[in-house]
């Protein structure tokens, strides 16, 4: 019983009908040359006649079953790259809120810190403004022209007044300004943390959001993972692998014409680094270059199981030359790094740089994922020169993690 199938290999009408015609074909000559002339010849054409539409009905039914679980296939394909990039961009704007929420809270601690300071700057000038007040006060107990009347320089007594007069009203100046910042710092506390209040809102419905936005993810996965399975022979799988390396291929082939347009100046020193590059992603390989993986072909590059959002770093400096989806890679970039070589990061759950964005050594480019249908967090690493594969390891400094 057939059960599913994959790109490629649909019948065409053409084939259908070729198919019938031999059939049919195979069925006059095998038939007894003395089948004409018995008593039943009309019986016999039709007999043939029916076994040949039952024929090509069970054709027609089989390619029907062929294109719908093919149409079926195309159709979570689509929905789940629309739904693994709606989740990346989830994370990115929960990513942005916590940072913001960070920036806020950081803000909110300075502000108390100097409100502290204020607090107590401003217990200090009452300190001494009573001190003052109370001096004031001492004075004011002996009447005025008996005070005058009683030193041995007025004058001094005059300016005694003039003076506490004057300090006092400046340090109750003082004071108000200073309980003019404290205010003004508990106001805009306030507003901020107003702000943080809508912020956490935010943040709480975007994580419900990122919720859903996996769970449907999730569903999707399976259920292609599910129609996957039905299509587990080996022609299948290899159909399959060689669909994606012919798809990969053609896009290699692509960026390696746009690129020599727009070449990468000053990075030809890639062929000279081989044993000094640092591993793209922290992990354990579990599939290396030249291994055997499903439907007899070979590994192209490594399979690095990882963390999920584990940073993902370019390996060398160079030029984003491809950041989107592609089948059986997930969220995809590519880096040209000049002189026909080229890095490839698969499988991601982020991509934080666009197409034309230069990097650096070490930057990080994505955060590590399960996207394209992986069974769990990894990074597919490969390095091409003049778009055919090379082993990446003897490349890396260290050895495997």
């Amino acid at each position: 019983m057939y059960s599913g199938t994959l790109p490629g290999s649909r019948l065409r009408p053409d084939a259908q009908t070729g198919l019938a015609c031999a059939l049919a074909l195979s069925l006059s000559l095998a038939w007894p040359a003395g089948a004409a002339q018995g008593a039943r010849p009309e019986a016999d054409a039709n007999k043939a006649e029916a076994e040949l539409r039952s024929i090509k009905t069970e054709i027609e039914r089989v390619t029907e079953e062929i294109s719908a679980q093919q149409v079926q296939r195309d159709r979570l394909t689509l929905e789940l790259r629309s739904a693994e990039i709606s989740v990346s961009k989830a994370r990115g704007v929960l990513a942005d809120l916590r940072r913001e929420r960070a920036v806020r809270a950081a803000r909110r601690a300075a502000l108390a810190a100097h409100k502290r300071e204020l607090q107590a700057e401003l217990a200090g000038n009452r300190d001494a403004l009573a001190g003052q007040l109370r001096a004031a006060y001492l004075i004011g107990r002996e009447e005025p022209l008996k005070l005058l009347l009683n030193q041995k320089d007025p004058a001094r007594a005059g300016r005694m007044f003039v003076y506490y007069s004057y300090f006092g009203r400046a340090r109750a100046g003082q004071i108000r300004v200073i309980e003019a910042d404290v205010h003004g710092i508990e106001q805009l506390d306030g507003e901020l943390e107003a702000e943080d209040a809508k912020l956490a809102e935010l943040e709480k419905q975007q994580r419900a959001e990122l919720a859903d936005l996996e769970q449907a993810r999730s569903r999707r996965s399976q259920v292609l993972a599910s129609l996957e399975a039905e299509s587990h022979s080996r022609a299948q799988s290899l159909e399959r692998l060689r669909s994606q390396q012919a798809g990969l291929e053609k896009l290699l082939r692509e960026l390696r014409r746009a690129t020599e347009k727009f070449p990468v100046d000053g990075n030809d020193a890639f062929a000279h680094l081989r044993g000094k590059l640092a591993w793209p992603v922290n992990g354990r390989v579990v599939a290396r270059f030249g291994e055997s993986r499903a439907g007899g072909l070979k590994w192209e590059g490594l399979l690095v199981a990882t963390e999920r959002g584990a940073p993902v770093r370019a390996v060398y400096q160079g030029r984003v030359i491809y950041a989107d989806w592609l089948p059986g890679l997930g969220l995809l970039t590519i880096v040209d790094h000049g002189d026909g070589y080229m890095s490839l990061y698969g499988h991601n759950e982020r991509l934080h740089k666009a197409v034309g964005e230069r990097v650096a050594a070490g930057d990080t480019i994505a955060s590590a994922g399960d996207s394209g249908g992986s069974s769990r967090p990894e990074l597919y690493f490969e390095i091409r020169r003049s778009g055919k594969p090379v082993d990446p390891r003897p490349w890396f400094q260290a050895p495997e993690p």
